[in-house]
């Protein structure tokens, strides 16, 4: 989720089990809950050993600038390879940590926010007697997360019940309760299909449940339906993987075995019916309104009025309605349930049970889970460390209480009032864009125009935090905080079904490291987390700040425009408000953008997948063309300076390129190909001033160089 810089446009139905992330650790010392608040003061480090040992002082931590001249390789033409002349000195610098599949300047400032934000816990978890109860909340749940002599001791009774009430299954009748049961407390990873709330992109006014695909244990369905030699190999690994959580369930080898082969069949069979990657990011294709009566018909065996009152959900109203994604797959779940033996059903049942819950239990299951799941899959040498995971356990859970502490440390009003001009002043660039575009027509102009004008954007953290007052933390229970949160989570996303939206929410906790535009909403949302250095400087000039934080800005409110997010209106409807002529000429000029990055490699012979990175990489394109006119639009009348031998117009690309500086091993880049709507970071720069006139001036670059594309391409 971090590094990303700009997430894909959300359309995700926020699932009660979405795909859980796998955030970066590093194993660094807290700062200490002062250490922003001051940080010429030169105030304390936490060491490893937690807020009880000695300290060292925040001036070991370097402030980096938005744009570090060390960071650049001058030998290197900037025509030839301008990521490579911006970041060389970074990649030789910053080496991928042995517990990371990448490591980026995004990837670097979140670790350094974690480090904050486990000073900030170690804290309050030995404040035992706060009279700040929300805070106690936090420290209890993160000392809990810390304790694994606790959660080691535990081994399999966290998970016990479930295991007895899938193997206490009789009927297949039965199937609908016992699965709304677990999916009413799982958290992180799905099994069978996916259930929860989103708005609903026919009428963004209201939440409608959604019913999803889900149920794979590997990140897509090509990873099933691929024959090549590689993807075989990984599925074998995949099968040994499924054996071995088998056996740490009791399960002998033999027996294992053939567990694992009975889920990989199932799992083969949801493949088949579920939609690409690709075809996932047309919201038509995973839009499907329907009543209860229409979801039965798809899967007539499985009985979903049961199954939504196992998970508290009142299907009986004349007004429920769903959204059913994909059709196919449901289509799929019925096969599965009418005709597989109950007893392979409750195998797979099993499985995804136990992958669900395998990083919150005992010592062998974490380090089985990331054997496979982060050293086969992203090739990580080592695990991280234990007080990067409970921070993160901590933001996923208690987020929204966790980042009001962490804005009142680290994010200051003027930094909030500086981000709000250069929204400001980009949006306004935007409009005077779209007025003078010549193949846009007036009709299809007006409505984008009124698009761009009823879009709104957030900065910080939301104006009102969620109460977490009626959410059960015990200082010794950290399995059962973990399902505690997912049941209030899920509780509360339900209670939402059929409800007016509530515009103030947010899909990323304050501390992220990341930015994203949500079509439904029609609104931009830049977390605190992205507005600190080196991302967003103000002790550097505008230049760079434009390049980094405008192009990010600028990325963000193109999503409304792009592939995607142009086929929802000024409301945030899916709703078709394009002249046809005016679609045709879109659709032209994204082909170039298609065509051009399809050319590019990710690794060995894999190329990127132009068509799954499409909406990010006109959305790179468009919003640094937006920043760069919205910098000199701010910066019109002033006498700018020569700075560390690069004029204003240099810094302005090379503050760009270096929000991008970064590695990623090869395993990596394999699954980012198959999976990750970005292309990697060289093209993502080396892409964009290639199709930008103004870069080949500020550079005086020749025609013909790489960095000068003779067929530029540009939407907007």
């Amino acid at each position: 989720m971090f590094e990303i810089r700009g997430r894909s446009t959300i359309f995700a139905a926020l699932a009660l089990f979405a795909p859980s992330l796998t955030p970066p650790a590093a194993s660094q010392a807290p700062l200490a809950p002062a250490a922003l608040a001051a940080p010429a003061s030169g105030a304390p480090v936490l060491s490893p050993e937690g807020a009880g040992a000695a300290v060292r002082p925040l001036a070991e931590l370097p402030y980096t600038p938005s744009l570090e001249p060390g960071f650049m390789d001058r030998s290197i033409d900037p025509c030839v390879d301008f990521y490579a002349y911006s970041c060389n000195g970074w990649r030789t610098r910053n080496t991928i940590p042995p517990d990371k599949s990448r490591w980026s300047v995004y990837g670097k400032l979140y670790n350094e926010n974690q480090q904050v934000l486990w000073g900030l816990l170690e804290e309050a978890s030995h404040d035992t007697e706060s009279a700040d109860l929300e805070l106690r909340k936090l420290g209890d749940y993160f000392g809990a997360c810390m304790d694994l002599a606790a959660i080691d001791s535990a081994g399999l009774v966290p998970i016990r019940a479930d295991i007895r009430a899938i193997d206490q299954t009789k009927e297949r009748q039965a199937l609908a309760t016992l699965l709304g049961g677990l999916h009413s407390h799982l958290t992180g990873r799905g099994m069978l299909f996916g259930f929860g709330a989103e708005q609903d992109p026919g009428d963004a006014t209201q939440r409608i449940a959604v019913v999803s695909a889900g149920g794979l244990g590997l990140p897509d369905r090509d990873y099933y339906l691929k024959g090549d030699a590689e993807t075989l190999a990984l599925r074998g690994k995949y099968v040994a993987h499924v054996a071995r959580s088998f056996e740490l369930l009791g399960e002998p080898p033999v027996w294992a075995a053939e567990s694992a082969a009975i889920v990989l069949r199932i799992e083969i069979e949801l493949a088949k019916a579920s939609l690409s990657a690709v075809d996932r990011r047309d919201p038509h294709k995973v839009y499907h309104r329907m009543n209860l009566a229409g979801l039965q018909k798809l899967a007539p065996s499985f009985s979903f009025k049961d199954y939504f009152t196992a998970v508290g959900v009142n299907s009986g109203g004349a007004t429920f309605v769903v959204n059913v994604t994909q059709p196919d797959f449901m289509k799929a779940v019925e096969k599965l349930v009418a005709k597989a033996p109950l007893a392979d059903i409750q195998c797979y049942l099993r499985w995804h049970l136990v992958r669900s819950a395998a990083s919150e239990l005992s010592a062998s299951f974490r380090e089985a889970d990331f054997a496979f799941y982060s050293a086969i899959l992203r090739g990580v040498p080592e695990p991280p460390a234990r007080w990067q995971e409970c921070v993160d356990a901590v933001d996923r859970d208690l987020g929204e209480a966790l980042g009001k502490v962490f804005v009142a440390k680290a994010f200051t009003p003027a930094t909030r009032a500086a981000a709000d001009e250069m929204v400001r002043g980009i949006h306004q660039v935007m409009g005077e864009r779209l007025q003078t575009l010549d193949w846009m027509s007036a009709p299809t102009r007006e409505r984008a125009l009124a698009k761009l004008a009823a879009m709104r954007y957030k900065i910080g953290s939301p104006e009102v935090s969620r109460d977490y007052s009626r959410l059960a933390i015990e200082r010794g229970d950290f399995f059962g905080n973990v399902r505690r949160a997912a049941e209030f989570e899920n509780r509360r996303r339900i209670a939402q079904i059929g409800k007016p939206i509530d515009r103030g929410e947010w899909d990323m906790t304050a501390p992220t490291v990341n930015a994203y535009y949500n079509p439904s909403m029609n609104d931009m949302n830049f977390p605190a987390g992205v507005l600190l250095p080196p991302l967003f400087d103000p002790k550097l000039d505008d230049a760079p700040n434009y390049g980094n934080t405008g192009g990010t800005i600028g990325h963000e409110l193109t999503h409304g425009f792009d592939d995607e997010g142009r086929q929802f209106d000024a409301a945030g409807n899916l709703k078709d408000w394009w002249q046809p002529e005016d679609a045709a000429k879109f659709k032209e000029r994204a082909q170039c953008v298609v065509d051009q990055f399809a050319q590019y490699r990710v690794v060995d012979d894999i190329k990127i997948n132009s068509r799954l990175t499409l909406g990010e990489d006109v959305a790179d394109l468009g919003g640094t063309i937006l920043a760069w006119e919205a910098w000199k639009k701010a910066t019109a009348g002033k006498v700018l300076e020569p700075r560390d031998g690069l004029t204003p117009e240099q810094r302005f690309f090379v503050g760009y390129a270096q929000w991008v500086c970064e590695d990623q091993r090869p395993e990596q880049l394999r699954l980012s190909a198959a999976t990750n709507p970005h292309s990697p970071g060289i093209w993502r720069i080396n892409g964009v001033v290639a199709n930008m006139p103004e870069f080949a001036q500020a550079f005086s670059c020749k025609a013909g160089q790489p960095m000068v594309r003779e067929k530029v391409c540009r939407i907007w």
